[in-house]
């Protein structure tokens, strides 16, 4: 009578609490019975045997290999196996003299008959475990090709169950759209955005703090913009799920991780800190304070091109700023004008829509054949599998960017004006605003009236938001007062402005 090893395998943890384990102890203690073997250990598994490496599977063969018991007694060829790899290790034992018992089935590894039958049955497990991958793999493509996500939901979703789309959690959803612009806007790094969040009242599914490399997770995956990328390969599939951010805010999301917005959180605000720029290098202007004034500095760093000595003032960028703003400042009796316009502007917005939307739904089928296309070079074998990858998940995210147009059109012009008016009353008198804002919000709306602000040498250049620059080039009479003229100029100015926050206007550079 000898001492032996028993193993018992199920694949996953969730198994484990089922019956297969207790089952197969009791067919294993039967036939040591029934042979007169004795157990004196047990190995117990918990995961899958198509990989090799599972560790108690692999520290029962090494103490075998050592000659700690005479033998191993198994369920089934199948429990010990179902790759390559483990059966040759098992057959490796046999040769050197280590018995292995499988406890309901009936075959001799010591025979030469005995050891082809356990070949064929090990050879039937491993295509088992082959197949079953392959099949398992079909299903999760058929999901993602009909839009379902078929994995675990992402923090800020909930899953809904099988062939159903994840759905915002009500919670955690706005928190992750905080997230992502707060860390666009470029004024916070990784850990300080961790912090935040976390003082916000995101946590992770554990109740804790979201790490930094939770974030990065969160904020360069795609899911909260409508589109379904599995990491393996990288492939990208539109989902049928509610997107929590615009493709816009996604974009510059990435654009501050691949440095293409170097800002970064900062102990000292002062008022045009990461909005001046140098002109030459494109960096921005260093703020410092000397003998009570602060001046804005390109340090001209080795790495960077050879920018002219460039410092100036913080009065000379008011200055600047003010007299630009002043431009766009309303005069006397104008405010009445646009107000009895708007209503007509309205009516003329609508009838755009349906133009708006043909032409986005004529882009939207242009993709939709630029995706087949590739498809079929794919197939034919005309480009390589890494670029098909890259060039597809550029096109689902220019789909899903006309598809936002589209959803947006379809409410119709309602948004357009809401934009329309919140830019005219914010027009009325900026230069005024700005005098009398604090510095928080004189960095607000110089983000939100200028688009570029830069210094050259102790030459100050902006240009004015488009829809600012479209309202500071009107006519205005130069006495200040209003004309005869000015309807019909506020006519065309708000059809213009309507134009732009449809995204039916070619921009201006």
């Amino acid at each position: 009578m000898g001492t032996y090893f028993a193993y018992v395998r199920v694949s996953t943890p969730r198994q484990g609490e089922g019956v297969s384990l207790p089952e197969q102890k009791a067919a294993i203690e039967r036939y040591a019975d029934v042979h007169g073997l004795e157990i004196s250990r047990w190995f117990e598994e918990r995961e899958s045997a198509s990989h090799t490496g599972r560790p108690a599977f692999m520290e029962m063969l090494k103490l075998l290999r050592l000659g700690k018991m005479q033998g191993v007694i198994i369920h089934k060829i199948d429990r010990s196996m179902r790759n390559q790899q483990d059966w040759a290790d098992v057959g490796k034992l046999v040769d050197a003299g280590v018995e292995i018992h499988f406890a309901t089935e009936n075959v001799d590894l010591k025979t030469v008959a005995g050891r082809l039958s356990a070949d064929i049955q090990a050879a039937v497990a491993m295509h088992y475990s082959r197949n079953l991958r392959e099949e398992v793999k079909k299903g999760i493509y058929g999901r993602l090709k009909q839009g379902f996500y078929p994995f675990r939901a992402p923090i800020g979703y909930l899953d809904q169950g099988k062939a159903k789309p994840k759905i915002p959690d009500p919670i955690r959803a706005p928190l992750i759209q905080q997230a992502f612009t707060l860390y666009s806007s470029g004024r916070f790094s990784l850990p300080d955005l961790a912090e935040e969040m976390f003082r916000k009242g995101l946590r992770n599914r554990n109740g804790g703090h979201v790490t930094e490399t939770g974030l990065v997770t969160i904020l360069k995956n795609p899911f909260y913009v409508g589109l379904m990328r599995i990491q393996r390969n990288g492939q990208s599939f539109p989902g049928v799920h509610e997107p929590l951010i615009t493709t816009d805010l996604y974009e510059n999301t990435q654009a501050v991780f691949a440095g293409k917005r170097p800002d970064r959180s900062k102990s000292h605000c002062f008022a045009y800190s990461r909005i001046v720029r140098c002109k030459t290098c494109g960096y921005s202007l260093i703020a410092e304070r000397q003998k009570g004034h602060v001046y804005y500095r390109c340090h001209n760093r080795p790495f960077k091109n050879d920018c002219p000595p460039t410092a100036v003032r913080e009065e000379w960028l008011d200055a600047a700023v003010l007299n630009a703003f002043a431009a766009v400042d309303f005069v006397p009796g104008e405010l009445e004008i646009i107000r009895a316009n708007l209503d007509a502007s309205r009516k003329d917005a609508e009838k755009d829509r349906a133009a708006r939307m043909a032409g986005l739904r004529l882009q939207f089928d242009q993709l939709q054949s630029r995706l087949e296309k590739l498809a079929d070079a794919l197939i034919d074998g005309m480009i390589e599998k890494s670029l098909f990858t890259k060039k597809q998940a550029d096109l689902l995210l220019e789909q899903t960017r006309i598809r936002e147009q589209l959803t947006q059109a379809q409410k119709g012009s309602l948004a357009a004006m809401q934009d329309v008016v919140r830019i005219v009353e914010l027009a009325e008198s900026p230069s005024a605003l700005y005098k009398r804002a604090s510095l928080e919000r004189k960095r607000e709306l110089l983000k939100t009236l200028l688009s570029n602000l830069v210094v050259s040498g102790k030459n100050v250049e902006l240009a004015l938001c488009l829809p600012f620059r479209i309202i500071a080039e009107r006519q205005k009479p130069s006495d200040g007062a209003a004309y005869r003229g000015t309807c019909r100029t506020w006519e065309k100015l708000l059809e213009q402005l309507v134009k732009h926050f449809t995204g039916a206007m070619t921009p201006v550079n």
